[in-house]
């Protein structure tokens, strides 16, 4: 065999190794511009789903809840649904987007979860935090403040306006003798169930569940030391709340309330009219009277107790718990009259007599004309 030259060798070698070289390079830059596409690719899809995982953010866990000042709750009342819920939220713009809301809330099932009740609204609420305050049902307690009432209507009117009872319903039950013998009242003694204190209700509490529990409230309040008492001056628990009631209206000094008491059982047990002004005022339902006057002392109704003995068929007003402490404490006294004090607004003077009650009155009146003049 011949022999090849050294530098053909070493061409074709060369030649060898930098066709493959650029077939390398060519693969590499292919490789990388693949790679390019590929990680732009990437970086596109993780920048979409951090948005679309931002708008979710968004729709579901940022504030959304818009609070009226002055009334800052939701309600919802029985027997709602799910629609009447939307509805509700749409009508007093709750929130800022009723159909982010409604996605929300079905994805945390509330339309299998809707509870009556008065829930308390927060401006940094969102749609899961409303959804899940609407689920679990946990509303805000009422705080029923009772005080004075004359009236049943005027009673009937002030609890519907607290809770989600109507008042014609719970009027009507006031005056439904069947429905009453259950608290063993007449329609007359109806009020002296109601104790003036501060009670806390759920919002949609009913007629009877509100009747049942001022019924244990009227149970817990009449301990056996005052059911006691009430037996020593021979009067049931109503008629205490009744005479109670007279003294309410008579004044509002409680220093003074057990001797007024004291002056009513002594004109009870001696057989005498309690002739009680606020009474006839009952009587008339007209409580802005200043004077009574004889037209109104011939007024005929059981609750005028100038023309009837003994004392009315029922409580005048709901009493305060120092009212009917004041009868149940009642002052041991000789008194049979008092009368307003000229010369104390607000307090009375007492008579042992008629006649020295007579001068009392006398003097009294003669302010009293002062005064209009």
């Amino acid at each position: 065999m011949g022999c090849v030259p050294v530098s053909y060798l070493s061409f074709t070698f060369f030649a060898q190794n930098f066709s493959v070289g650029k077939k390398r390079k060519k693969k590499s830059s292919v490789y990388s511009s693949r790679k390019k596409i590929l990680l732009a690719a990437a970086g596109t899809l993780v920048i979409a789903l951090l948005i679309i995982a931002y708008i979710f953010y968004l729709k579901i866990y940022t504030p959304v809840v818009s609070v009226n000042a002055n009334d800052p709750y939701l309600y919802v009342p029985t027997g709602s649904n799910y629609d009447s819920v939307l509805n509700s939220l749409q009508k007093n713009h709750t929130v800022s987007s009723v159909k982010n809301f409604d996605w929300v809330a079905k994805r945390m099932n509330l339309q299998n979860n809707i509870h009556a009740g008065k829930y308390r609204l927060s401006s940094s609420m969102s749609n899961y935090d409303l959804a899940a305050l609407l689920r679990s049902g946990k509303q805000e307690p009422v705080k029923l403040v009772l005080n004075k009432f004359r009236l049943k209507e005027d009673f009937s009117g002030f609890i519907s306006h607290k809770l989600e009872i109507d008042s014609l319903t719970l009027l009507n039950s006031l005056n439904d003798s069947d429905y009453l013998k259950k608290f063993s009242l007449t329609t007359n003694e109806a009020m002296a169930l109601f104790i003036p204190n501060t009670y806390e209700f759920f919002w949609n509490t009913s007629t009877d569940q509100f009747m049942n529990r001022m019924q244990r409230e009227y149970d817990r309040f009449w301990t056996d030391e005052r059911k006691s008492k009430a037996q020593q001056i021979n009067l049931t628990p109503v008629e205490v709340i009744t005479l109670a009631s007279i003294i309410e209206e008579e004044t509002n000094y409680d220093a003074e309330k057990s001797r007024i008491a004291g002056v009513y059982l002594n004109r009870l047990n001696a057989g005498m009219n309690l002739e009680a002004d606020p009474t006839v005022k009952f009587a008339l339902k007209n409580f802005t009277l200043k004077r009574i006057l004889d037209i109104h002392l011939n007024f005929n109704s059981p609750y005028n107790t100038y023309m009837h003995q003994g004392l009315p068929p029922g409580p005048i007003c709901t009493p305060s718990v120092a009212s009917i402490d004041a009868v149940l404490n009642a002052e041991r006294n000789d008194y049979y009259y008092f009368c307003a004090d000229p010369d104390k607004p607000g307090t009375h003077v007492f008579a042992k007599d008629y006649a020295h009650h007579l001068l009392n009155a006398k003097r009294y009146q003669q302010w009293l004309n002062q005064q209009t003049q």
